[in-house]
């Protein structure tokens, strides 16, 4: 996968995130001092964050390779 390919898809991971969040705003459960632990955009929004780190790693390693080659020219 590109890193182009790789960008757009962290910016979905992104917007869905923000989507999510907005969307917590305006949840009754989101008002209660646990409601996060409960709630399964919250949840959502972890796993969401988690692909995002996974996304950027994988982009930070095609940087690396490039540099390298970089380098080696």
């Amino acid at each position: 996968m590109s890193i182009e390919q790789l960008e757009v898809q962290k910016e979905e991971l992104l917007d869905k995130i923000e989507a999510l969040e907005e969307k917590c705003d305006t949840l009754d459960i989101c008002l209660q001092d646990d409601g996060c632990k409960k709630c399964e955009n919250y949840t959502e929004i972890e796993s969401l964050s988690a692909k995002v780190e996974e996304v950027e790693g994988k982009i930070e390693a095609l940087l690396g390779e490039d540099d390298e080659d970089e380098d080696e020219d």
